[in-house]
């Protein structure tokens, strides 16, 4: 099998190189340049201070935003989530796995070492997704139908008191750490807002049904947003906090309308994918434009998106089927699938520090799955609560997070 020779000899590499690193058809309408809205944060932009890398950034990318790290590679947007590039930041947090039960409106904690439940709390009700916040220092629990967010101390694992939220579906950060972004279905609006206390800065309308997941520019000027419940995707100004683009996903011949999910950013910085559940792969995305290159069939359910530490390979996990597939950035290829025995409901989940174990969470099996990136094999199933979604594997490598399971750069 292709993918465990390459990879066994590339992240070797990698945790040797990072050891010396570290000393250890829509409408659409301009762009604007105009500033932020009325009352937005005035608390100082936030550095990457945490970062622990030596080599210095090379701040060649165009027009970066203003107060935006600079990507250690202007050439892989994920350069650093290598392995053994832990921010000092998460020095002394816990290293557990993070499972909102939307079901069971709990989050259920595993030891990763001992792939053992260590704690299991109550949230409000139906919680999404475990997010970091931008700094790495809070993990907020989405609580959608209980409008708020239940923040987490990642040194203690420990919950702490609620903070009153509108239909946090899910959330976002922007580049610069000044913006948190809820993504509220519901509502039919981006809510920007403090990072810190949760205040409202700023709502947009979002022309669509069903925000749901995102990604961010290199430059970090804009993100795009995938739509669920009306096939379309938006590409939204980060400055201005302004739609300036739609794009309705063409139906395939045969498959029902599309449903849009994760998206992610090739390394390159050149296409956004987008995984649709219902066209059963994903959809590769020219951001600038929201041109539709191409589409690629995956599997049933293609639902989450996750960069392997190499920036090699993209996994998709296919909910409908019980698979993971395993993409090629550079040729555009499916290169390997990986099956569950007897079958499951991969959905949201993240990569382990080093690497080698994918974590996900089995939507309708009320398990998580842990899966070996090196063989494709399962090494465990782990019972949990009812529903598990947005699963967060929490620390991993990267200077901040830009929300969700863990996006981190």
């Amino acid at each position: 099998m292709r993918l465990p020779s390459r990879r066994t000899g590339v992240l070797t590499l990698l945790v040797a190189t990072a050891l010396v690193a570290t000393g250890c058809t829509g409408s659409s309408t301009p762009e604007s340049a105009s500033s932020p809205a009325a009352g937005a944060s005035k608390s100082p932009v936030p550095t990457a201070s945490g970062s622990p890398i030596t080599a210095t950034p090379t701040p060649s990318v165009a027009n970066l935003l203003p107060g935006m790290p600079p990507p250690l590679d202007p050439k892989d947007v994920w350069a650093a989530d290598r392995p053994g590039m832990l921010s000092p930041a998460v020095r002394g947090d816990r290293d557990l796995i993070y499972v909102p039960n939307s079901g069971s409106n709990t989050v259920t904690e595993i030891n990763p070492r001992t792939y053992k439940v260590v704690r299991t709390f109550d949230t409000g009700i139906e919680p999404q997704h475990v997010v970091p916040s931008w700094d790495l220092k809070t993990l907020w629990v989405n609580n959608d139908l209980g409008n708020s967010l239940t923040p987490i101390n990642p040194r203690t694992g420990k919950p702490g008191k609620r903070v009153s939220v509108h239909d946090p579906y899910n959330l976002y950060f922007t580049p610069d750490g000044k913006y948190a972004i809820v993504m509220a279905s519901k509502d039919q609006q981006l809510v920007f807002r403090d990072p810190h206390t949760m205040k409202v800065v700023h709502r947009t309308h979002a022309p669509c049904s069903g925000v749901n997941h995102a990604d961010f520019s290199t430059n970090g000027r804009y993100f795009v947003v995938s739509c669920e419940f009306s096939s379309q995707l938006l590409k939204v100004n980060t400055v201005t906090m302004k739609v300036t683009r739609v794009r309705r996903i063409p139906t395939r011949p045969g498959h029902m309308a599309p449903m849009p999910q994760d998206v992610k950013m090739s390394p390159d910085g050149k296409t956004f994918y987008v995984a649709d559940m219902m066209s059963n792969g994903v959809w590769l995305v020219d951001g600038a434009t929201l041109h539709i290159r191409r589409f690629i069939h995956t599997g049933n359910g293609a639902h989450g998106l996750y960069v392997t530490r190499d920036s090699k390979d993209l996994l998709i996990t296919n909910r409908g089927e019980g698979s993971i597939s395993v993409l090629d950035f550079a040729t555009n290829k499916l290169v390997d699938k990986w099956h569950i025995p007897g079958g499951g409901s991969p959905d949201m989940g993240g990569l382990s520090s080093n690497g080698k174990v994918f974590w996900v969470s089995g939507r309708y099996d009320s398990v998580v799955y842990a899966i070996s990136t090196v063989t494709g094999k399962l090494i465990k199933k782990i019972p949990v609560g009812q529903g598990p979604h947005g699963l967060c594997v929490f620390p991993q490598p990267g200077r901040y997070s830009l929300g969700h399971t863990g996006v981190f750069r």
